[in-house]
């Protein structure tokens, strides 16, 4: 079953920039959005609602350095989603291993 939790990380990572980001907070450690921005079309406002996303999921938080705000990833959503597929497919591979059973027992 799929944790309750577990369903807005998914939501969250079906963006492509979202994606990006998580990548390069995962990568880069803790940055701001004026790191996040450079070399990128996005804007500040654009990145800064993405990574709103990522918090309201619970996949990044972000402190006060200074004058900066520096946002850094969150891995305990990302390992429970990885959990979560884990065992579906678990799942599926016992059910295609019973199917393969079936069918070469049924050829006999």
């Amino acid at each position: 079953m799929l944790p309750a939790d577990t369903a807005p990380v998914f939501a969250a990572l079906g963006d492509e920039t979202r994606l990006r980001l998580v990548a390069r907070l995962g990568s880069d450690g803790p940055l701001s959005i004026a790191r996040l921005t450079a070399g990128t079309s996005l804007t500040r406002q654009g990145i800064t609602r993405h990574l709103e996303v990522l918090a309201d999921a619970g996949l990044a938080r972000s402190s006060r350095r200074g004058r900066e705000r520096l946002w850094e990833l969150d891995r305990m959503p990302l390992d429970e989603a990885r959990s979560y597929l884990d065992d579906v497919s678990r799942q599926w591979d016992d059910a295609l291993a019973r199917l393969k059973r079936s069918v070469e027992d049924s050829l006999k």
